[in-house]
């Protein structure tokens, strides 16, 4: 199973809520309250996105957190992957070739092109897409056709 960390989840919480602020300043305090957030997560979360680049941060009464580039260049790949590091899929993911059974692995290569595949598509949602919100889509059954075909 893949699974985001829950620091991961508050990383894009956090970066969704700054995106729609539009560049004002928003203290973790703020954050951590309107989600029900721990306050002391969410600023060494708030603290990592900083040291990555992804979060500018302003000391003072007018402080706070701000996105250090445009949300239309930051990409859901780009949070996760400054939280909880290279994404990986299996222990044999990363170069460190760990995994007891490397050399004779039949399926590494096929494994290691999924995590190819899943890092380019969540590359490719920006926070500029998380940020507009929409309405939840309303799943609805289709009306289905029953034919009966005629004995013959």
């Amino acid at each position: 199973m893949l699974r985001l960390s829950k620091k991961a989840d508050y990383a894009l919480i956090a970066m969704k809520h700054l995106a729609q602020k539009g560049g004002r300043s928003t203290s973790a305090r703020e954050i951590a309250e309107q989600y029900g957030i721990p306050i002391e997560l969410m600023a060494k979360v708030l603290q990592r996105l900083v040291r990555t680049g992804l979060l500018a941060s302003t000391q003072g009464t007018r402080g706070g957190y701000t996105l250090g580039r445009q949300a239309v260049s930051i990409s859901v790949a780009d949070v996760i992957q400054a939280i909880d590091g290279p994404l990986t899929v299996t222990a044999c993911s990363t170069e460190k070739n760990t995994c007891e059974q490397f050399t004779r692995c039949s399926i590494r290569d096929s494994l290691w092109q999924i995590r190819e595949r899943i890092v380019a598509a969540l590359g490719t949602v920006t926070l500029a897409e998380m940020a507009v919100d929409r309405e939840p889509a309303m799943v609805t059954a289709s009306p289905v056709a029953v034919v009966r075909r005629a004995s013959v």
